[in-house]
């Protein structure tokens, strides 16, 4: 019988990258609740959310490379402060 995990890795053995290899691309959602107190009061809530997944899974369109875009907002940041000199 088949469990959950063989059907996500597959029969065969696999390494620690394949395993994360595998999340990434099918991607992985993580939720969790936090609380701060102080004497049994709770001060703060947040309920978080985490996404994780290959970059080309959530944004399948994109045709320019992640370093490109960013070395390109550097570059325009860079000449809007020399503009402001």
């Amino acid at each position: 019988m088949r469990t959950r995990a063989d059907e996500i890795l597959g029969p065969e053995d696999a390494s620690l990258l394949d395993i994360v290899d595998n999340l990434l691309n099918k991607g992985v959602v993580l939720n969790g609740d936090l609380t701060i107190g102080l004497a049994r009061v709770e001060l703060i809530y947040a309920r978080l959310s985490l996404l994780l997944s290959a970059a080309d899974r959530v944004l399948p369109g994109e045709k320019v490379d992640f370093m490109e875009r960013h070395h390109a907002r550097h570059m325009l940041r860079k000449a809007r402060r020399r503009a402001r000199a």
